[in-house]
């Protein structure tokens, strides 16, 4: 199996999605649920549900609160995603209700980082593969694919509503808290999904510019592009290099382009999803 391919390749998938919902069910059932909060999403809806019912237990909860949403996923979204996030929600379910064990903490603050932090980092995984844990995820999709709403929008709007709901049920300071927490995690899902995904796209401006190309194409195995420019002062037409490369390679770029053009000048910005020849190309929904 080539390396590019193992992204795409169904264990490669299934592990991703294992791993990170037990890492997710872990922070529930060891840190949230023992301290009396919740989370965001279905999660946070079916460990409210278990907190007002007293009945059945989070893990059932939150897998009878996806049919409905994998009937409507039946309908509007790709196979792939449907069967791999329904694989996730059997997991993430089993996970919650099966681990025993609790993350004692003194200080509630110290249980909302830890918590924030474990359950953003087993959605981060999740969402480095091509599914998900069901849930929010599904209706997400379905909503932008078939009215434009942003996936953003609708978490938001979700959770707010689940938190307002939380009122009543949990005392103030631990709904606060969960709201926190929910933050947390979505912070370390954003770095976790562009933790590996990070790339740096470099405009160089050079008197050797098809000299410094070559020397990236053969010592980096990185494409480029020249762009027409015109020098603003000298009136010269410029044929600017555009190349995308890792965070590992912007000391190369920038030894390459100096050591031929001590006089070159560089620009480096941050860009994300970079797909086509050279980078993962992959359609999820």
């Amino acid at each position: 199996m080539k390396f590019q391919t193992i992204p795409y390749s169904i264990p490669w998938n299934l592990f991703l999605i294992t791993l990170g919902s037990i890492i997710i069910g872990i922070g529930l059932k060891a840190i949230v649920i023992p301290n009396g909060m919740i989370t965001g999403g279905f999660s946070g809806a079916g460990i409210l549900l278990f907190y007002y019912t007293q009945s059945l237990t989070p893990g059932i909860w939150y897998f009878v609160l996806n049919i409905p949403v994998f009937i409507l996923g039946w309908l509007f979204i790709s196979r792939r995603f449907l069967f791999y996030s329904l694989y996730g929600a059997i997991i993430l379910a089993i996970a919650i209700d099966f681990i025993r064990f609790e993350i004692p903490f003194k200080d509630l603050v110290l249980a909302v980082l830890a918590g924030g932090t474990i359950i953003g980092a087993g959605a981060g995984i999740i969402f480095r593969s091509l599914g998900s844990a069901g849930g929010n995820d599904i209706i997400s999709v379905i909503l932008n694919q078939k009215f434009g709403i942003r996936i953003g929008t609708y978490n938001f709007g979700f959770n707010f509503i689940l938190f307002l709901f939380s009122f009543g049920t949990l005392a103030a300071d631990l709904i606060l808290y969960s709201m926190a927490m929910s933050f947390i995690t979505s912070q370390v899902i954003e770095y976790f999904m562009t933790l590996f995904n990070q790339r740096k796209m470099i405009f160089i401006i050079s008197n050797n510019p098809r000299q410094i190309t070559d020397e990236i194409m053969k010592k980096l195995n990185r494409g480029a592009t020249f762009l027409k420019g015109e020098g603003a002062y000298s009136g010269r037409e410029k044929e600017i290099i555009l190349t995308v490369v890792n965070t590992f390679q912007i000391k190369r770029i920038e030894e390459i382009a100096f050591a031929i053009d001590p006089d070159a000048f560089l620009i480096t910005e941050n860009t994300f999803n970079v797909l086509g020849k050279g980078f993962s190309r992959r359609k999820i929904y």
